[in-house]
């Protein structure tokens, strides 16, 4: 009998939402109808695209869906599905308690179901407590979660792509509030990695308004300015010395065309060791890159690993037969002095970016191995204009060989 009047009172709420938006009258009656066949697949398909309606972004609208509807087969459809729908409710809620008891409520029916899999739901739930407990200083309570979190994702196959770009995101806001600029760069790129560029709206890749390193939260915030941070946390971050992946990846264009364009042109220099590129893109942009303090405070460092960066690149620039280089040419590039150059190489060295023997006595450095790096469209081309002088000497050695061969065979 509760069932059955659960039913009527499910039925007699889309007949509500029907009155009150006329215009939504198919929406409903499609929901209506796949809600009494039981078609439950085809109801979590059609809701999927209901709740991106504009009528339920703003109040309590999918809070009153969830309660006064949802509840009544939650269990019934697939439960990822299910949590995926409760984050999305839970963001409504003004209050983070209100709303992390909601999720938990949640999380407490997924355990009573006798369905198996109940792992990748409640992990999806918690990454989603976890970012409101930072949003509430938690940062403690966020760190347990993220860590019984990383413990389920290794203790199990098949996962959903949707689990892993929670967890990376969470992560990621995890360190970018304690300034963690390498770990959150690793955690950004992860999420991205499971995550499809075209679902993220133009405002979460990069916002024009603000800029500024701050806990936000995915999927509803105005100015997560994600590529912005992205390329901040790259040129911050303790030994991050590649960024091709970043460069190549699409998120980083949205940078384009925008008050901090100039963030994407300092990538490109530091990613081609161009140190005279970098002196004059701050230059130009003085009073912007002022604006950051993070920028301010670390210019020490950011010097440093362009020349670092300057470094590799006039390694990769020389052919493999010709590695010996004169720590003159370094400094030279570098604009350092020749002892500033034999810390620049002891901090390469230090790092494990590069491998060789500094001769001090006759002021070179033999490389033997650099490590390799995501290449740019310049680099590639270098390396092409290089592998063709390659042919063209296997061909001149061939001509002459070749050309010696009668002359051997006569002897």
């Amino acid at each position: 009998m509760d069932g059955r009047n659960n039913s009527m009172a499910a039925l007699q709420y889309l007949e509500s939402l029907r009155n009150a938006h006329p215009e939504l009258g198919e929406w409903y009656n499609t929901l209506s109808d796949l809600y009494q066949r039981k078609l439950w697949h085809q109801l979590t398909l059609k809701l999927e695209q209901f709740v991106t309606l504009a009528v339920f972004q703003a109040g309590d609208s999918l809070i009153q869906l969830y309660q006064n509807f949802i509840t009544d087969f939650e269990t019934k459809i697939n439960l990822l599905k299910l949590a995926h729908f409760a984050v999305i409710v839970s963001r409504q809620y003004s209050e983070k308690d209100a709303a992390i008891s909601y999720l938990e409520g949640v999380i407490e029916k997924l355990r009573t179901t006798s369905k198996v899999r109940i792992e990748e739901p409640i992990l999806y739930i918690n990454m989603q407590i976890g970012l409101f407990k930072l949003e509430q200083g938690g940062q403690k309570e966020c760190k347990k979660l993220l860590e019984e979190g990383k413990s389920t994702l290794d203790s199990m196959t098949d996962i959903d792509p949707s689990v892993y770009a929670s967890y990376y995101w969470i992560s990621s806001q995890y360190h970018k509030a304690r300034q963690e600029f390498a770990e959150f760069y690793r955690s950004a790129l992860l999420y991205l990695a499971y995550t499809s560029v075209e679902t993220l709206s133009d405002s979460f890749k990069l916002c024009n308004s603000s800029h500024a390193f701050v806990v936000l939260s995915v999927m509803e915030m105005p100015c997560s300015d994600l590529a912005f941070d992205l390329s901040l946390s790259a040129l911050l971050g303790e030994n991050i010395y590649n960024f091709g992946e970043l460069l190549a990846h699409p998120i980083i264009k949205s940078l384009m065309g925008t008050k901090v364009e100039w963030l994407y042109y300092i990538l490109e220099a530091f990613n081609s060791g161009d140190l005279v590129r970098y002196q004059e893109l701050c230059r130009v942009h003085g009073a912007a890159l002022s604006s950051q303090p993070a920028l301010v405070q670390n210019e020490k460092k950011l010097l440093e690993k362009i020349n670092i960066l300057c470094l590799m690149e006039i390694i990769f620039s020389r052919p493999s037969e010709d590695r010996t280089i004169p720590l003159g040419i370094i400094a030279e590039r570098t604009k350092l002095t020749v002892e500033d150059v034999e810390y620049l190489l002891m901090k390469s060295l230090s790092v494990h970016l590069i491998e060789g023997i500094i001769d001090q006595v006759e002021g070179t450095v033999y490389v033997s191995w650099v490590q390799p790096r995501v290449l740019g469209i310049p680099q590639i081309r270098s390396l092409r204009d290089r592998l063709d002088n390659w042919v063209d000497k296997v061909h001149t050695a061939l001509l002459s060989v070749e050309a010696e061969t009668p002359d051997l065979v006569a002897a």
